[in-house]
């Protein structure tokens, strides 16, 4: 039903994650790995989602990356596993660990996953063994490390929009003002509301 969320994120919990879009505030579950990525509050977020119908409830669970709801996907279809343990696999290993555990046969990794037995270990590592490659887990790590810089510069720059909406200025002065500005992951808050400043002189 929904391919993506984008939208502000307006509040975090244990293990969900609430994102404003549209005016709506959807409540989507997530790994726990998927924290450590994610922006300060009141950033802007896209989760890739996952919609479970049951007869008592429609629950949403959201990940960062494609390769992570693809992979939530084959764990639910894994007799035993519904969504809420894929979660749990999710939360204690990444979706390369969880590779590196099927592909070397490592039942015992997965076991740490809450409610995850050595029997419906071993049955996904059966089940999954050729669905996974290395060859996607390494293009993973990659996308990984580009996704979290970017979640970190955009953590920065609303930081920076935030600060200058407490001076006085509105939203959209501030957006004008951090234009065009070079911001990296090792760029100060500080130093972007100096420059920021200096081209409010010029607006």
């Amino acid at each position: 039903m929904y391919a993506y969320i984008r939208g502000i994120l307006t509040d975090m919990e244990a293990d969900c994650v609430v994102v404003e879009a549209g005016g709506v505030g959807y409540n989507i579950y997530t790994a726990g790995q998927t924290f450590d990525y994610l922006p300060s509050v009141g950033g802007e977020v896209k989760l890739y989602t996952y919609l479970s119908v049951r007869e008592d409830a429609m629950v949403l669970y959201g990940f960062l990356t494609k390769d992570d709801l693809r992979v939530f996907k084959l764990l639910i279809g894994v007799s035993g596993i519904g969504p809420k343990g894929a979660l749990g696999i999710l939360s204690v290993m990444t979706t390369d660990d969880l590779r590196f555990a099927v592909l070397g046969d490592d039942a015992k990794a997965i076991t740490r996953a809450p409610g995850i037995g050595a029997k419906t270990a071993q049955r996904l590592i059966l089940e999954l063994k050729d669905k996974l490659s290395l060859e996607d887990a390494f293009e993973q790590k990659l996308a990984h490390a580009e996704e979290q810089t970017k979640n970190t510069v955009s953590g920065t720059k609303n930081e920076a929009v935030q600060a200058l909406v407490a001076l006085g200025y509105s939203s959209s002065e501030a957006l004008k003002a951090l234009n065009g500005i070079e911001i990296t992951e090792e760029t100060d808050v500080e130093d972007i509301l100096k420059s920021a400043l200096k081209n409010m002189a010029f607006l």
